[in-house]
């Protein structure tokens, strides 16, 4: 059944931006509807992250502009709308921490200084539901293995309550369990409403969920469309895609990659 959409969430126009004397977005327009789950994909190097990295205010654009909730993105400070799961990290970070602290800190641009109430808790133990581990809340983040950094990572997103979910490849270097864990729990948070911006490099699991698919080829938009079907090995469970497609196709090539 088709979600609702509603008015935009994200707006992008025209963005532009360099790492160094490099330019990695050439002129982007993405927009993004309340409601929908919109993939960003393409090639290592096509622009994926350094876009979500200029969304969150990591990356500073030299060229176009953002908005969110409809307000340009340098004068937005209602944060507390918007979760963010940055690419290939740990929960840990070096500093000793429980699953549930590391899940906690979700919360922080809506609690800011004030103590943790009964409602925070609550959004946390969902959240460790949602993502099967509530049972391993007590635990020291440093003993997980690495599907169980990223079920931590989301359910740190997720705490928040965002109306806004932003994840740099949250099915990185996840088995095909954990993968399906994930899948779950942002299927959930689809029917609650959520708005989700996914940066991917396979749609696996979450194909049902993709309303747009949204490809990136040299910083430039490729593909703004229904996400196409994976054929042939990029259909196959836990395929894993190393090998380079061309650069000069005329329309994204039809894998599970849509690269």
């Amino acid at each position: 059944m088709a979600r609702e959409r509603g008015e935009p969430v994200v707006v992008v126009r025209q963005a532009r931006a360099s790492l160094g004397s490099r330019p990695v977005l050439r002129g982007v327009d993405l927009t993004v509807r309340r409601g929908e789950v919109v993939a960003l994909l393409g090639a290592n190097g096509s622009g994926k992250s350094t876009m979500v990295r200029a969304l969150v205010g990591q990356v500073p654009l030299t060229g176009g502009e953002l908005e969110l909730f409809g307000t340009p993105r340098r004068r937005f400070r209602q944060w507390a709308r918007v979760g963010y799961m940055p690419q290939r990290t740990t929960a840990a970070s070096g500093v000793p921490a429980t699953v549930r602290e590391v899940v906690s800190a979700g919360r922080l641009a809506r609690t800011k200084l004030r103590w943790p109430g009964r409602g925070d808790r609550a959004a946390v133990d969902r959240a460790l539901e949602l993502v099967g581990m509530a049972d391993r809340a007590r635990d020291s983040v440093n003993a997980l293995s690495g599907g169980q950094h990223q079920r931590v990572l989301i359910a740190r997103a997720l705490a928040g309550e965002p109306e806004l979910l932003i994840m740099d490849e949250p099915m990185a270097g996840v088995d095909l369990a954990s993968q399906q864990v994930l899948a779950d729990a942002l299927r959930q948070q689809v029917a609650r409403g959520t708005t989700v911006l996914l940066v991917l490099h396979e749609l696996g699991p979450l194909e049902p969920l993709i309303d747009r698919a949204v490809v990136l080829r040299d910083g430039c938009v490729a593909h703004d469309g229904p996400p196409p079907k994976a054929v042939g090995q990029h259909a196959l469970p836990g395929h894993d895609h190393i090998h380079p497609h061309a650069a000069d196709a005329a329309e994204p090539i039809r894998t599970g990659l849509l690269i």
